[in-house]
């Protein structure tokens, strides 16, 4: 099974549909707040490059945005 870590805040509508397709096909994954934690905050911008949510990890393969495609190309889902 991959490992799915997204980066997210609680007013990201992307991020939530993000999760919602997780959750809907039993895929586990990590979920940081980078509005709340700023630690997690910087490891995103240091991993990413990127300020903007989501960034999703699927195993070794970043994804910026909500790319449902290539989410589900991945994941095999």
């Amino acid at each position: 099974m991959a490992t799915v870590t997204i980066y997210s805040t609680p007013t990201c509508h992307f991020c939530h549909k993000a999760k919602e397709l997780f959750k809907e096909n039993n895929i586990s994954f990590s979920d940081h707040n980078v509005f709340e934690d700023v630690a997690k905050r910087q490891e995103m911008v240091e991993r990413s490059g990127q300020m903007g949510v989501p960034v999703i990890f699927i195993d070794d393969e970043m994804i910026i945005g909500f790319d449902e495609g290539r989410i589900r190309s991945l994941l095999n889902i």
